[in-house]
């Protein structure tokens, strides 16, 4: 149970977890921001920090801002989620970080890569053909689910597309306790059951991630059960955050048409738009870190033992750090942005999810001149992350 929170310390009973808060955060995040600091969230008994000034430095401060208690914010999912490279603080997150790059090194990437251009032109060619198409389903998720799915060397069968749904609730499990939390419980378990049987030495694609990880395991580098949570952590963040990060940004672009021109104008924009896309839509929402001291923001202590929620999508449209946040800008080009996270805790997939985004975004707009919505996008509530479930989508 966290601290009881001082005097000084703003508090807010708002359900920042609640359905109608998740499907639409900004303005609740705006009121937080305007508290102060560092807010007590007594409806969850946790605190909460949403301004950019506050967020980035207690991403990298690992030793006052740790892990190593776990990254949800009920304690059921991290005590499921020992082993989980996401929990740990150095030394033992660096031996644990070690084999996960080497996983990563760009050799292996591209082995399973292979060409992007080439890959993403053939996708946006059927695209452009079709003139309508789900941007979720037909755009964003393709890539994805091949490139990363083969990368960690999970059976190429007809469970992959189930991946996605058990990590979209292994995201859910991680936020507070309530009904999201324990609804999601069931995908948890077939996610820990498909690991279990299928991400094993025998069963994964040769000379990818999941060997290399195993490699580890017999070398006595890792454990056994931090090789099943990193195969996991990395087909949740990598394919799903993904997706989102893709799919919002597509959004985004069909929404603003000057936006959009100016991309196809100059492609060079590319990877503006898509860190633009990322600010204003982050895929991860919020994680969240326990205080290994009292730490002090301006006349403010959060007490020693406090579990701390780090809103990445507050952080990101914090007025105080970006000119008119709530404007998605191509040339803003966004390179502090928090999406990724920062310090021992940065995102290990961020290359590969940038070259899949840019090699899509670049086909787009060598091909398509007319970019708009065909109808509204659906999408459903997390409490960690945040993505689309549909978006019509018309080219020409």
């Amino acid at each position: 149970m966290t601290t009881a929170p001082s005097g000084l310390v703003p508090k807010s009973d708002v359900e920042l977890f609640s359905t109608a808060t998740l499907m639409d955060p900004y303005p609740h995040y705006a009121a937080l921001r305007g508290l102060g600091p560092a807010v007590y969230l007594t409806r969850y008994d946790l605190y909460g920090l949403f301004r950019y000034e506050h967020v980035r430095p207690a991403l990298v401060d690992w030793e006052r801002f740790s892990s190593a208690e776990g990254v949800a914010m009920n304690p059921r999912t991290n005590e499921l989620m020992d082993g989980s490279i996401l929990g740990m603080d150095p030394p033992r997150h660096k031996a644990v970080r070690k084999v996960f790059d080497e996983a990563l090194r760009p050799k292996y990437v591209r082995q399973v890569a292979g060409d992007l251009a080439h890959l993403a032109g053939k996708l946006v060619d059927d695209l452009v053909r079709r003139g309508q198409f789900d941007g979720v389903r037909d755009f964003a998720r393709k890539l994805p689910v091949d490139i990363v799915l083969d990368l960690i060397g999970f059976p190429r069968d007809d469970q992959r597309e189930e991946i996605l749904d058990w990590a979209l609730g292994a995201f859910n499990f991680m936020g507070p306790a309530g009904d999201f939390q324990a609804s999601s419980l069931p995908d948890v378990q077939d996610l820990m059951q498909y690991l279990t049987t299928k991400a094993t030495p025998g069963k994964l694609l040769p000379g990818s991630f999941g060997q290399i990880v195993w490699a580890a395991v017999e070398r006595g580098e890792i454990t056994e059960s931090e090789a099943l949570m990193t195969m996991s952590a990395y087909a949740c963040a990598g394919v799903d955050t993904t997706i989102a990060g893709i799919s919002s940004t597509l959004w985004l672009l069909a929404r603003n048409p000057d936006q959009w021109s100016d991309v196809r104008r100059d492609p060079e924009a590319v990877p503006g738009a898509f860190l633009e896309g990322l600010r204003m839509e982050a895929p991860v929402q919020s994680f969240a870190r326990v205080t290994t001291c009292d730490v002090e923001l301006d006349d403010v202590t959060i007490p020693a033992g406090a579990r701390v929620v780090l809103s990445y999508g507050s952080a990101n449209r914090d007025e105080r750090h970006y000119p008119a946040p709530d404007c998605f800008r191509v040339r803003r080009n966004p390179s502090d942005t928090v999406a990724f996270g920062l310090g021992v805790h940065n995102c290990p997939g961020r290359a590969l999810a940038t070259m899949e985004a840019h090699a899509l975004f670049r086909a787009l707009a060598e091909r398509v001149e007319r970019l708009e919505l065909a109808g509204e996008p659906t999408r459903s509530p997390n409490s960690i992350t945040r993505g689309l479930d549909t978006l019509p989508v018309r080219v020409a």
